[in-house]
């Protein structure tokens, strides 16, 4: 852990260092105004490939490209928090944002080309499948989605994909076979955002950094309430539906919190994060990984 708390701080120097390239005062009073998260994707590739001075720089390629995606989401769901503070586009506009957001997209991608060929095409691929997730996700929020499958495909096209090719390239850069780091990173990346999602139904806005249970709000039908749609009788589903999309009051919340604890909607959708966690280890179980096993654990157990 305290190796990749200082490997995290290389990260962002490594990141500074890239947008100050870019010469250009404004860009760098935006980029000081965002927050880097966990970073998850890079403790996850420095996990299979080790810390070197190549890793470290793809993980900031990496990072940037996080951090644009993020950008464009804050302005795609009009939010105005992003881990508990203001966000960019609530500061400075959305134009700003979505700018800032191309900004780090094509510096990422810049740096990238200085890599080899195979990690070139597997993040690339991964922002061109990000990318589509977003636009996969816009859709659904048009009405109430009660496909779980498009539900898990999204997940693994707008979060997974990332995650998964930050794995693949960490096995690249240490010469072991990607595509079983491939299939970790995949399965853990759709198992992270069930998990995220029922965090924003079990934890609170002060935990969360943005109020609770905003997803319905925002329009997303995650798993927690596909599920509570599948098991509802019919005035419950349209009592579901009637919450889709709209500010929600203290009596609707805890309407929704009570019928999806009827149903056992949130513990199903642990047990079915579960499920793609270990498949995550078990595509790695000849790896004798230790650290990627507890990212899993940790990932699964976490509360924010």
């Amino acid at each position: 852990m305290q190796d990749f708390e200082r490997a995290k701080t290389q990260i962002i120097a490594i990141m500074q260092q890239f947008v100050a390239d870019c010469r250009n005062e404004i860009v760098n009073e935006l980029f000081a105004k965002t927050s880097q998260g966990k970073m998850l994707r890079s403790k996850l590739l420095l996990a299979v490939s080790g810390i070197s001075e190549e890793a470290l720089k793809l993980c900031a390629i990496i990072e940037l490209i996080q951090s644009a995606s993020l950008l464009h989401d804050d302005v795609i769901d009009n939010a105005h928090t992003r881990r508990n503070s203001p966000s960019l586009n609530a500061l400075f506009g959305n134009k700003n944002a979505i700018m800032l957001g191309d900004v780090l997209y094509a510096k990422a991608f810049f740096e990238l080309s200085a890599y080899e060929r195979a990690i070139a095409k597997s993040v690339s691929d991964s922002v061109c499948r990000l990318a589509v997730g977003e636009i996969e996700d816009v859709f659904m929020a048009q009405s109430f989605n009660t496909d779980k499958m498009r539900y898990l495909q999204m997940c693994e096209l707008k979060t997974a994909a990332l995650i998964a090719a930050s794995a693949e390239c960490g096995a690249i850069l240490a010469g072991l076979d990607s595509q079983k780091y491939r299939a970790y990173g995949n399965n853990l990346g759709i198992a992270f955002q069930i998990i995220d999602d029922v965090l924003d139904i079990t934890q609170s806005a002060e935990t969360l950094g943005k109020p609770a249970m905003s997803d319905l709000s925002e329009g997303k039908s995650t798993l927690p309430y596909i599920y509570l749609y599948e098991r509802a009788n019919e005035a419950q589903r349209r009592e579901l539906l009637s919450l889709f999309g709209i500010p929600l009051s203290q009596a609707q919340e805890q309407w929704l919190r009570e019928h999806l604890q009827m149903y056992h909607c949130v513990q199903d959708s642990i047990a079915k994060a579960r499920e793609y966690a270990l498949s995550a280890l078990d595509s790695i179980q000849d790896e004798g990984n230790t650290q990627l096993s507890k990212i899993v654990q940790n990932m699964i157990e976490r509360e924010f």
